[in-house]
């Protein structure tokens, strides 16, 4: 067996949170590799550490068994411009497509209308992704006292599920990515990994369980861009650790669309999200 899925089994064993992957060192880096940029926003204005200490605080950076320094997975995804160097697997691909399926076709209509593969640090990816669910998703004008936008998808819903993704999804599965997938009646959600100990798809909205613990807590420091305006929450970082993100998701969107989005576990491996479009919205919009 790989050293990686080694790593994996013992992390998905552990109740004791012993072996956590998002601390391991990715060795093939060198520290040099993290941009002071992106690891100084995490800094308080009371920090004095330089910065190898603070970087081991933070679990940004990791010694390997010989005692080097090098970025942690956690440092590779929040502290690199592009995480694909050392991780080619740590991106979403994002795909809109013009009917509800990817081999529907029609002669005078290309079956793809966008895609890009989304990289950055985790929350570039966040951001750009909403941006491309908000450029492809339909909004239909509703003239009654004034206008009245009505969107295909709740953003502030689909910005949670991508923060889901990203932060709990299982890095240490070779060769699998989060995958962005909206059609003209759906959006789809892939996430690479099982759901963390004990927890099922039943007990999501109940229970709190974190696979990659470093990177719930930056994400919990990472400061929510003003540019956002669209995010309805006075959320000011990219996570706040209460839980209430899969109520979100689940509340919001339903009461746009009138059906429940739903939560499926494929081979125990991967984590579907499925969030239904609001109905009768026909016009193309752009809003970020």
């Amino acid at each position: 067996m790989s050293t990686e899925y080694i790593i994996r089994l013992g992390q998905q064993r552990s109740q004791t949170r012993l072996i956590r992957f998002d601390e391991q060192p990715v060795v093939q880096a060198p520290v040099s590799a993290l941009s002071s940029v992106l690891y100084d926003r995490f800094r308080t204005s009371r920090g004095r550490d330089e910065a190898t200490d603070f970087l081991c605080k933070m679990g940004l950076a990791a010694r390997d068994d010989q005692g080097e320094l090098h970025p942690s997975v956690s440092g590779i995804l929040m502290a690199t411009s592009e995480p694909r160097d050392w991780m080619p697997n740590a991106f979403i691909q994002a795909v809109a497509y013009h009917g509800t399926s990817p081999a529907e076709t029609n002669g005078n209509l290309p079956y793809q209308l966008d895609a890009r593969d989304l990289s950055g640090p985790l929350d570039e990816q966040v951001r750009e992704a909403c941006r491309f669910v908000a450029r492809n998703m339909k909004v239909a004008a509703v003239k009654t006292l004034g206008r009245r936008d009505i969107p295909q998808y709740d953003l502030t819903a689909v910005f949670e599920a991508l923060v889901n993704a990203v932060a709990h999804r299982d890095y240490a599965i070779y060769g699998a990515k989060i995958r962005l997938r909206l059609y003209s009646d759906r959006l789809e959600i892939y996430s690479p990994g099982s759901i963390p100990n004990t927890m099922t798809v039943d007990s999501l909205l109940y229970r709190q369980s974190a696979r990659n613990e470093t990177l719930t807590s930056l994400l919990a420091k990472c400061s929510v861009p003003t540019e956002m305006s669209w995010l309805q929450s006075d959320r000011q970082t990219y996570m706040d650790k209460r839980g209430e993100g899969v109520r979100i998701i689940l509340e919001n969107s339903e009461k746009l669309s009138g059906r429940r989005p739903e939560y499926r576990l494929i081979d125990d491996d991967e984590l579907l999200l499925t969030i239904f479009a609001a109905t009768g919205v026909v016009s193309g919009h752009e809003s970020l």
